[in-house]
């Protein structure tokens, strides 16, 4: 049994300006624009929602299987994946595009421009699943995450053909998706990741109440930022689970995929709901407290402590035994 992540794969190309985009700006002069900034730095980031995800999972000893589309640049990438438990064996690498990126620009008021080149992440509609369970074995489950559009689609409608139970996290594409993508997204899947926001949205594109979101993916997971996480289920009552307390948030970016990491992981496990609330929490904590989706690392040990300290022991000892033995 695999857990297969269908997402994008990307790198971050993160700069800081020292001054103020809107000094170098003549606003009745903006259709002629043409303006050049010198950066103080640049950082590199490894990213991408399903690259992230499967990171996470690895950081808590499984061996998740990356699904996406990639350009041959991803080759260091790739094997600071592999180091770190990742299957990349199912990953496309495109001949003639590069993987998917992201520039962006920050001034000192937190102004930003910004590019996003989709690159090879464009050919993820390429990839199919059925050859990639012959080589990992039955799917447990199948994520598809944030990616290209028409990839989306055709893994969901591969997951219902071939009856592998899915997860439906459209995150990011639900602004740009019309209802009836979204409907093709979400309807038949075991479990449907969103936030607050996009849950609200779910339903204004789709045209349905939130009773019949629930009735036809039976589990919604619901990320409450900093009040925790909602757990609605059409089988059991409703569970709300607290964010770890005392953490300091420098940045927010990735924490919801490492929640994702944390969750997959105790169903995996084994665990119930409650449980894989608290461990996504738990993974989100550390992402929240770094600058970079991937830059975060803990013994196992302070792992299972830091579930003692935000959830108790009960919890801890329910987790314990598949980290520590």
């Amino acid at each position: 049994m695999s857990l297969l992540i269908a997402g994008s794969i990307a790198t971050d190309h993160l700069m800081s300006f020292g001054g103020k985009f809107a000094d170098s700006l003549v606003v009745d002069q903006l259709d002629k624009l043409s303006v050049s900034f010198l950066v103080d730095d640049l950082e590199i980031r490894r990213g991408g929602c399903a690259g992230n995800i499967c990171f996470g999972l690895g950081q808590l000893g499984l061996r998740p299987v990356l699904v996406g589309s990639a350009g041959e640049d991803f080759a260091g990438y790739r094997s600071w994946l592999e180091r770190h438990g990742v299957d990349c064996e199912s990953v496309r690498i495109s001949e003639d595009k590069h993987t998917a990126r992201f520039v962006c620009t920050t001034d000192t008021t937190m102004a930003q421009f910004a590019s996003f080149y989709p690159g090879a992440m464009s050919e993820a509609r390429l990839i199919e699943l059925g050859p990639i369970a012959a080589r990992v074995g039955e799917p447990t489950l199948v994520l598809v995450g944030p990616d290209d559009p028409e990839g989306m689609v055709r893994h969901t409608q591969e997951c219902r053909q071939r009856g592998y139970a899915f997860v439906a996290d459209p995150s990011q594409q639900l602004a740009f998706g019309e209802g009836e993508m979204i409907r093709e997204l979400v309807d038949g899947a075991a479990y449907l990741f969103c936030n607050e926001y996009e849950s609200h949205m779910i339903g204004q594109k789709t045209g349905w109440t939130p009773e019949e979101i629930l009735s036809r993916v039976g589990t919604q997971v619901v990320t409450l930022g900093k009040d925790g996480v909602r757990v609605e289920s059409t089988t059991a009552e409703t569970i709300t689970v607290t964010a770890v307390p005392g953490v300091t948030a420098v940045e927010p970016t990735g924490v919801g995929d490492a929640f994702r990491s944390g969750f997959l992981a105790a169903l995996e496990w084994g665990l119930g709901h409650e449980r894989a609330a608290q461990v996504g929490c738990v993974l989100a904590a550390y992402v929240v407290e770094r600058v970079g989706t991937q830059e975060y690392s803990f013994t196992h040990q302070q792992f299972v402590d830091r579930v003692a300290t935000a959830y108790g022991d009960e919890a801890a000892a329910d987790v314990r035994p598949h980290l520590l033995g």
